[in-house]
């Protein structure tokens, strides 16, 4: 397989998940302490991982959370953000300036900061109160934390053993849907890498990961134009701009939200004959169990586009590491 290295991803993986420990130390302290919220805290694609974290605590929990975009904030505020608050932010360069303003526009009324970076030195690290630093697995980072809230609150009883099939099996799980998922990307990629636009939908636990994969990737990355939209919202106005040969993906998850996707599954077929459907379901996840594939949907989904980006490079010959004014312009 091109671009593949199954140990580098396994190692990713496992690094993330041996954080665990660490997470939980922090945690439990503030929840001795007692906080009232949990905001999650990002923009771009750290504010789409912060979607995942609260519709997976949405779920599961009666914990006061949501997602706040840095930028809104710094411009709205949000008077539910208080000294009893706890900030859970991300980044990889820790740099990020909406996010540095927005963490010091919090910690100024008293919040308590959970920050991963991947950078191992940074702005945001230097403010957090608590302070890891590790590279990539964004969601898993915030799982973990999400879960062992919920944990303390004695909301999720079943908390060791769904790590424990982690620990054991979730690195080679993914890494193994990456290799089942290589052909159909490879042929994915030759069918629309020349799309004038592709549409993506998505819900539950997948809507942020959908959010971000069209934007962050395919349209920053891949300079590709998308649109991307949640599954309930696609009967109020997408669908009636998609015809017989409109490029359509819909991502299907095994979350509770999963109706809402098959919704669309089971329609567009009357519309469209260019559309794909992702569905976890199709991939096997050796040594997890059946109850807790629905908080792993995600990660899933994640790995089959792993796989669509790689190929989707080759087939446009277009770098994905280039940038025309991230990073490069003042904005």
């Amino acid at each position: 397989m091109i671009k593949f290295d199954e140990k580098a991803k396994i190692d990713s993986v496992n690094g993330a998940l041996a954080l665990r420990p660490r997470i939980n130390e922090i945690v439990d302290e503030i929840c001795k302490d007692g906080y009232s919220n949990i905001c999650w805290l990002g923009i771009g694609g750290t504010w789409a991982s912060s979607m995942q974290a609260v519709v997976h605590m949405k779920e599961i929990s009666g914990i006061e959370t949501w997602a706040e975009n840095a930028a809104e904030y710094l411009t709205t505020g949000n008077k539910r953000i208080t000294k009893d608050t706890v900030i859970v932010i991300s980044s990889v360069t820790g740099n990020t300036v909406e996010v540095v303003d927005a963490v010091k526009k919090a910690k100024a009324v008293g919040a308590r900061v959970i920050g991963f970076v991947d950078a191992p030195k940074a702005e945001i690290l230097d403010l957090s109160d608590y302070k890891i630093s590790y590279p990539m697995n964004e969601q898993l980072k915030f799982f973990m934390t999400a879960d062992r809230f919920m944990y303390n609150a004695g909301e999720m009883p079943e908390y060791d053993e769904m790590y424990a099939e982690y620990d054991a099996h979730l690195a080679q799980a993914l890494v193994d849907v990456e290799k089942a998922a290589d052909p159909f990307a490879q042929e994915f990629a030759k069918k629309h890498c020349d799309d004038e636009m592709h549409y993506f939908v998505g819900a539950g636990n997948q809507w942020g990961a959908t959010y971000s994969y069209a934007m962050c990737y395919w349209e920053e990355q891949l300079w590709k134009k998308t649109k991307s939209i949640t599954a309930p919202e696609f009967f109020h106005g997408m669908f009636e701009i998609i015809t017989r040969d409109t490029p359509v993906t819909i991502y299907v998850g095994e979350d509770a939200q999963r109706p809402l996707s098959e919704r669309v599954v089971n329609f567009i077929p009357r519309i469209c004959a260019n559309y794909t459907v992702i569905d976890t379901k199709d991939y096997e996840l050796k040594g997890i169990s059946e109850k807790y594939r629905k908080h792993l949907s995600h990660h899933v989904m994640h790995a089959v586009n792993n796989r669509i980006d790689v190929h989707m490079e080759i087939a446009t010959r277009h770098p994905m590491e280039i940038r025309r004014y991230y990073r490069r312009l003042e904005y």
